[in-house]
């Protein structure tokens, strides 16, 4: 019998003995996930209690910018007269009033970078067209300004101011803005209304905002309270370093609404280095046409994910010509860095350096090649008329008076839209929500065949024919519509 219990019992026995080793190993990595949570909160960034000891630190490097040019207002007759009373008047000779001339002064911001020489980051849109350029110390005290470069395509401009002696001036560094995660704390010092001085907080809201302002937008979106006047401004960082360049704002009511934009400092880096030495940009320059990678796309190629940039045409004689870059190849690594989406080949690109020779891969017929460019020189090319900023910027042209982005007929687009191999003309990629082109029924993978009954076969024709009727002061354009329906006119209403 003895025997007997104890057998019973050394079953029940080893079954107590796993059930307290099952909870000695729950107890632990409770422990020690409680001990890496513990961790984690005290390596972690507390809210501020206070910006005001950032602030004191900062602020003496931020200036305001004040800019004065003629305006000349033309002379015209009072608002709500008649047209035929106006025509009228004019056939009499009646004489307008003289055009009057005006000094218009505009207000924004900027910071130095630089205090020995004299360097100040701004927005090209708070100093373009100036006269007159001014930069006004903390003090109060207001310096004349040298233009030393601007850059449209990413709004930044460098200016120089000399420092009198016995007035002093603090300069910021320059941070690495891809190090910033949303919801890190930020800090925007600017001269929103032209007050001069303000300081407000918030937070990173999102990155890699695409706002449409430029062919390179990777805008950082803030909340902290950006204003008229706030245009280029530093935004800080915790650490005190400048991490974007404030510079636009979204807003039903031209005031701040918490959705502010910055260029973020690792872009305009070398924009500024380059405005410093040569007074202009150098950019790299590939020498193509590019599209979206769809998911229809990325199939019909034999991808395995929507990613890299489509080419759609190759330019004569260019970088990518002479590396034996193809229509119809999706680049997909450029210089070491992958390219996850279309619109950022042409920022990689434009990042390096020119005449550097750097290695490419492209997805050819369901294989990787590997290639070697050496890259050319974006602004050369602009002024021989080789590429227009449009190709460089979206990859097809967005014809902003129709209200719709064209590419050329490609293979994949064929496929993706089930279009004939015998049908020709420009296909329409994009249409703009309410615009001239959707308010006429056109959609999305039809074709222009005709623009004023001419064939058209590439984008640049219909731009070129959107040009000359706004020269001519045309008010809408006849278009010779491919689409489900079958051949189609549509007199499409261009907008300023």
């Amino acid at each position: 019998m003895n025997n007997i219990r104890n057998n019973r019992q050394r079953p029940a026995q080893a079954q107590a003995q796993a059930i307290n080793l099952k909870l000695w190993i729950i107890a632990t990595l409770s422990a020690f996930g409680l001990l890496i949570t513990i961790l984690a909160q005290a390596n972690a960034r507390p809210a501020p209690e206070s910006f005001a000891d950032l602030a004191e630190k900062l602020l003496p490097a931020v200036v305001n910018i004040s800019t004065t040019q003629t305006v000349t207002a033309h002379g015209q007759m009072p608002q709500g007269v008649p047209d035929f009373f106006r025509e009228f008047f004019e056939r009499r000779g009646g004489q307008m009033p003289e055009p009057q001339q005006r000094q218009a002064t505009s207000l924004g911001s900027g910071f130095f970078i630089d205090a020995d020489k004299g360097l100040v980051v701004t927005n090209n849109h708070v100093i373009q067209d100036a006269e007159e350029i001014k930069v006004i110390l903390q003090d109060n005290t207001a310096l004349d300004a040298e233009l030393l470069g601007r850059d449209p395509k990413t709004d930044i401009a460098l200016l120089k101011v000399e420092i009198p002696k016995g007035v002093k001036v603090k300069d910021v560094p320059l941070g690495d803005s891809d190090k910033m995660r949303v919801g890190d704390w930020v800090v925007a010092i600017g001269n929103p209304f032209g007050l001069g001085g303000t300081v407000t907080a918030g937070i990173v809201s999102a990155r890699g905002r695409n706002i449409q302002a430029g062919p390179y937008d990777d805008f950082i979106q803030t909340d902290a309270s950006i204003n008229k006047g706030n245009s280029g401004g530093p935004l800080f960082n915790l650490e005190g370093e400048v991490i974007g360049i404030n510079t636009a704002i979204y807003s039903p009511s031209g005031g701040s609404v918490g959705i502010g934009f910055s260029v973020p400092t690792n872009i305009a880096k070398t924009v500024i280095d380059d405005l410093s030495e040569y007074g202009r940009t150098r950019r790299g320059w590939l020498g193509v046409r590019i599209q979206t990678v769809s998911d229809e796309i990325a199939e019909n190629l034999g991808l395995d994910e929507a990613k890299g940039a489509l080419v759609t045409s190759v330019a004569e004689d260019g970088p990518a010509e002479d590396a034996g870059i193809e229509k119809g190849d999706v680049v997909i690594t450029f210089n070491g860095k992958d390219v996850t989406e279309m619109r950022k080949l042409p920022r990689i690109v434009a990042e390096t350096e020119v005449n550097k020779s750097v290695p490419v891969e492209v997805w050819r017929k369901g294989k990787v090649k590997k290639l070697t460019v050496k890259v050319g020189e974006l602004e050369v090319a602009e002024k021989n008329g080789t590429v227009t900023a449009s190709k460089v910027q979206n990859g097809n042209s967005t014809i902003k008076e129709l209200g719709m982005s064209l590419g050329s007929l490609t293979d994949p687009l064929r496929a993706q839209h089930n279009i004939p191999e015998e049908a020709k003309g420009v296909i329409i990629l994009d249409v703009v929500n309410d615009g001239p082109a959707a308010q006429k029924g056109i959609r999305v993978g039809e074709l222009i065949v005709e623009v004023g009954q001419k064939e058209v076969t590439s984008p640049d024709e219909i731009r070129d024919a959107v040009k000359e009727a706004v020269k001519t002061k045309q008010k809408s354009l006849l278009l010779l519509i491919d689409g489900e329906d079958g051949l189609r006119f549509v007199a499409v209403k261009l907008t300023e």
